[in-house]
């Protein structure tokens, strides 16, 4: 367990630079209506969703419903359904460990585990692993930061939240780099545009995340051929 915790703290580099940001915007934003740095944590540690725990803010400033806040965190975040369906059988196999897995899977996480190569004589289950408490363990640090700091000194922090697209856009580069297949990502970058020109920003993830499936499970034959 220890021997993979240098190679997963090396690939989790680029999402701790991304969580310290987007955490940090989030404590402020929770300090800004009346939250304390023990609220982020709590928050950070339950809830685990970016834009999730960006929502909950505006809910609670709005100081809706529970009901409200349920059901709009579970049509913002459905997607992280798709991502746990990729890795049925690679959970499974982690035992105990699994529970905590399918609750880490964010967009960044699932990201790094798609693409990150488990070096020789490490287990590639306790790397996962590691990925997964690292990255959390990123978000709440940074979460609790903003609520610290930003009491302390007030500041704006217009476009900080630019850091997770600049994240997502190296994760994807190195993904492109690592394979010769670039036929998903072709078909992801296909449907996430033709579905952001007929609905807009505010309501093309779903629809793109439901193409996707589709042309993956429909062309799996030839993606398998193509990768081996």
């Amino acid at each position: 367990m220890k021997k993979a915790f240098r190679p997963a703290f090396t690939a989790t580099i680029p999402v701790l630079c991304g969580y310290l940001f987007i955490g940090f915007a989030f404590g402020v934003m929770l300090r800004d209506i009346g939250f304390g740095s023990i609220w982020s944590f709590f928050c950070s540690l339950s809830i685990y969703a970016g834009s999730g725990q960006y929502l909950l803010v505006s809910l609670l400033a709005a100081k809706a419903s529970l009901v409200t806040v349920a059901v709009m965190t579970l049509l913002l975040n459905c997607r992280h359904i798709f991502y746990g369906l990729s890795f049925l059988e690679t959970f499974h196999e982690m035992g105990h460990r699994k529970w905590y897995m399918i609750f880490s899977l964010t967009d960044e996480t699932y990201s790094l585990l798609c693409s990150v190569k488990t070096p020789e004589g490490i287990d590639a289950g306790d790397m996962r692993f590691w990925i997964a408490m690292l990255d959390h363990s990123y978000w709440i640090l940074g979460g609790m930061l903003g609520t610290i700091i930003g009491g302390i000194l007030p500041f704006d922090t217009t476009g900080i939240d630019f850091a997770m697209t600049s994240l997502f856009t190296v994760i994807f580069v190195e993904q492109w780099q690592s394979t010769k297949c670039h036929i998903p990502a072709l078909m992801g970058l296909a449907a996430a545009a033709v579905s952001l020109a007929i609905l807009g920003p505010d309501n093309f993830i779903l629809p793109a995340m439901l193409a996707i499936c589709v042309m993956l499970v429909a062309m799996r034959g030839r993606l398998a051929k193509e990768v081996a």
